[in-house]
């Protein structure tokens, strides 16, 4: 009994416990509240709150009821809660909310009337099939919305137009089709960040209007082609997991504006073909991804003649081709080359470092004897800005695995 009553004298007094506050909820901060397993937006939250935080809850419709006592929210997140439906006027008293996320719900469309104060709205992961003219409408200051892992077939340029401060949009993961995605994109002008990965699209014909995109990933789709016409600041394209079999220097032709272009995703295809000096024109490339494609020992004249002039390529990846060697002539012109990873090569000696990959490992600088063999990946370098690499030693890293994209 002692006890009980010691807990219940100092219970006020651990840190983000409220005794004004509803059940299962806490104060993160003053003006911060996070609350799990509700039934229904809680009353008794303090109106002073600006960031509201509810998830795995069960609230199956959203009203303005709920929110007419935190007038001063500015962040809303309301996640995994099986969220059906919201209200029409659900946040029209809510002049100074910046932020709205609605993940992992069962949302059908997308609320209606939001706050035009809005920058950031997220709807991932919910079951909204249309987008609607007026979906989007007074929502000027909008810089990020995101709408993965939706049913969306298509991006009506009616319900985009009001977007005109848009920043980043995200449509992964949809039912997004040949050219239905491509609105009139002339009004999006402020736009640096397209994520498209994940739908059915076969064309981006229209990208090139957005002339501040610096990021356009448009993975597992069904592109057969690099696209032809990009924004010359693009810094970033990825277009792993397509259907591309051929990479030549036509394909490149746009690419003489695109001088920023830093990281360039082709894993995942069919590429066989790779023309030289396709890459010519991408003088700022760090980052090239080549694995999971059918290249073959052709990439020795490849790498000579197709990679000369990248003197900013870091990391250059072709593993699971058919390339059993590559030698240490093809990579000499590349100083800044970090790592080159052909096809997870292991050590065979010394004995306390068989196994472990050459291509990565710290621990076996200037020791690991690469397994050659026929058939068996052939050596890889790490090149100096004044160091030559022994031919007897080839095949020696000193960084560690990381993720393959590099700032």
């Amino acid at each position: 009994m002692q006890l009980l009553y010691a807990f219940l004298v100092l219970l006020p007094l651990v840190p983000g416990f409220r005794a004004d506050y509803p059940g299962r909820c806490s104060c993160e901060s003053p003006n911060s509240v996070q609350c799990y397993r509700l039934t229904g937006v809680p009353p008794g939250i303090p109106p002073t709150t600006t960031r509201l935080y509810i998830s795995h809850s069960k609230i199956q419709h959203l009203q303005l009821s709920n929110l007419t006592a935190v007038l001063a929210l500015e962040d809303f997140i309301l996640l995994a809660s099986g969220t059906e439906s919201v209200g029409s006027d659900t946040f029209k008293t809510l002049s100074t909310l910046k932020t709205l996320e609605l993940w992992k719900n069962k949302l059908r469309q997308v609320p209606r009337a939001p706050p035009a104060s809005l920058d950031v709205l997220k709807l991932n992961e919910n079951a909204i099939g249309t987008l609607r003219g007026s979906d989007f409408k007074g929502l000027k200051r909008l810089r990020v919305l995101e709408l993965q892992n939706n049913l969306i077939c298509s991006l009506p340029a009616r319900a985009l137009a009001p977007l005109v401060s848009l920043e980043s949009l995200a449509v992964d993961s949809n039912n997004i089709r040949v050219h239905s995605w491509v609105p009139d994109l002339k009004h999006l002008e402020n736009l640096s960040h397209l994520y498209l990965s994940g739908n059915c699209i076969s064309s981006i014909e229209g990208v090139q209007l957005l002339a501040n995109l610096t990021t356009l990933e448009v993975s597992q789709n069904q592109l057969q082609a690099l696209p032809l016409r990009l924004p010359a600041r693009l810094q970033k394209l990825d277009c792993s997991g397509n259907l591309i079999g051929r990479v030549t220097v036509q394909d490149f032709q746009d690419f003489q504006d695109v001088r920023d272009l830093r990281h360039l995703f082709l894993d995942n295809n069919n590429v066989s073909l790779f023309e030289a000096g396709a890459l010519q024109w991408c003088v700022q490339l760090s980052n090239l991804a080549l694995e999971q494609n059918l290249l073959g020992n052709a990439i020795q004249d490849m790498a000579e003649q197709k990679l000369r002039g990248l003197k900013q390529l870091q990391v250059l990846n072709l593993r699971n081709n058919k390339i059993s060697a590559l030698e240490l002539r093809a990579l000499k012109g590349l100083p800044w080359l970090r790592g080159t990873d052909v096809r997870g090569g292991r050590c065979a000696a010394p004995a306390e470092h068989k196994g472990e990959s050459w291509m990565w490992s710290r621990t076996i600088v200037q020791q690991c004897q690469p397994l050659l063999r026929p058939g068996a990946a052939g050596p890889s370098t790490h090149k100096g800005e004044d160091k030559e690499v022994d031919e007897d030693t080839a095949g020696l890293a000193e960084e560690e695995d990381e993720d393959y994209e590099v700032e």
